[in-house]
């Protein structure tokens, strides 16, 4: 029987999304320059920063971080052990919840309206797309680890997205299909430039 790595089921198959997109790149490549990938991945890594401690805040707030009564080295010391992301969507009054979906939404929009910036054709738009994605998702995982000791560990479970239904996996999952988004993108890159 095969083990699925993340629930629901399809969302398995992001994994597919950087290599499929290289295929359909690398043959007519990806005119980007070096600038463009600069600049939006420098606005990705600084929103992925905000995004953290923005679910840092809104955890903190309702109760659900341990040690957030006291200073962030506080929070770090103990939420690091008693932390459990994935778990907290249960507890998460419905209220707040419909913040989360539209905080997750608000993310989408801003990612998609930097790759419309950044260039005019499609194929470039969402190389810049899954490029922002990949530094954000990256960033975020890095700030909370900064911030609050969590993940403790790679294989430590985490809500991904909300929308349409929660997405849930061991957090080395997202950074595995952003780590090859971001591969996609460059080697797609490269190829262009060499010709």
């Amino acid at each position: 029987m095969i083990r699925l790595v993340a629930q629901p089921w399809w969302v398995n198959l992001l994994v597919l999304v950087p290599c499929l997109a290289y295929v359909m790149w690398r043959r007519g490549g990806l005119a980007l320059t070096a600038k463009q990938l600069a600049i939006s991945g420098v606005f990705a890594a600084a929103f992925g920063f905000v995004e953290a401690s923005v679910v840092v805040y809104l955890r903190a707030a309702v109760g659900m971080l341990p040690g957030y009564q006291g200073t962030l080295a506080d929070v770090a010391r103990l939420s690091g052990q008693a932390y459990q992301q994935s778990q907290t969507i249960t507890q998460f009054p419905q209220s707040l919840l419909t913040v989360e979906v539209f905080r997750e939404a608000a993310t989408i929009i801003m990612l998609g309206s930097v790759a419309l910036l950044a260039t005019s054709k499609a194929r470039a738009r969402w190389a810049i797309f899954l490029w922002t994605f990949a530094i954000w998702d990256i960033v975020y995982y890095a700030a909370l680890w900064a911030l609050v000791r969590w993940p403790a560990s790679l294989k430590d479970f985490d809500v991904l997205f909300l929308i349409p239904v929660p997405w849930v996996s061991p957090v080395w999952f997202p950074l595995l299909v952003s780590g090859l988004a971001i591969l996609a993108v460059l080697l797609a890159r490269v190829r262009t430039n060499e010709s």
